[in-house]
């Protein structure tokens, strides 16, 4: 397990995480690029922890959705399974678990301050955050992606689905955009990627 983690994680956090997989017994599953989540945490009926990651992710935004998971886990175990999955306790225990590696041995300078900040109340997904998620892309393998916020209000664009949209005017975050074939309005975080038409 240790060879793998050295290849999707900052070599600093390999030993911590190596421990809190062992020590928990979690399967990690290491999975093809699924567009609509980077991870998930499940308990099996077996009682068996499963955790499975998308392989496609950056070793920053990889580190960060593994503790994710394990945080869903520490904290089912805590507090029960009644609570939310990313209410107070989970985010109580995202936070715990994140503080020992947001430090400049882990994580590049440019992006100490947006972890840090993102971590004083972190959301259900680091995608949300869209200042932190365009930051995180910058480390992506494939970088060639364009997003909403890079195009002109009036475009045309596509998004994974197929589905085609006209850029709209920008509310407080989120663009508002139309679908062509409907006509229903839809809201975009400026770092949603689509292919520009």
């Amino acid at each position: 397990m240790q060879e793998i983690l050295q290849k999707y994680i900052p070599e600093r956090t390999v030993a911590p995480i190596l421990l809190l997989l062992q020590t928990y017994k979690v399967a990690l599953k290491i999975v093809n690029k699924r567009v609509t989540k980077h991870g998930d945490y499940r308990q099996h009926e077996s009682g068996q922890h499963q955790i499975t990651v998308n392989a496609s992710l950056n070793k920053y935004r990889f580190l960060i959705t593994l503790v994710h998971e394990i945080a869903h886990l520490l904290a089912f175990k805590k507090y029960g399974h009644t609570i939310k999955p990313h209410g107070i306790e989970w985010k109580m225990t995202f936070q715990q678990l994140m503080l020992p590696f947001i430090n400049p041995a882990v994580f590049p300078n440019k992006l100490l301050p947006l972890i840090a900040k993102h971590f004083k109340n972190p959301t259900a997904s680091s995608d949300t955050d869209a200042v932190l998620s365009i930051a995180l892309k910058e480390f992506d393998f494939n970088n060639n992606e364009t997003y909403i916020f890079q195009i002109p209000i009036g475009s045309t664009f596509r998004i994974h689905n197929g589905k085609v949209f006209k850029k709209g005017n920008k509310r407080i975050k989120r663009y508002e955009c139309t679908e062509i074939n409907s006509g229903r309005v839809y809201l975009f975080q400026p770092n949603a990627s689509i292919e520009l038409l």
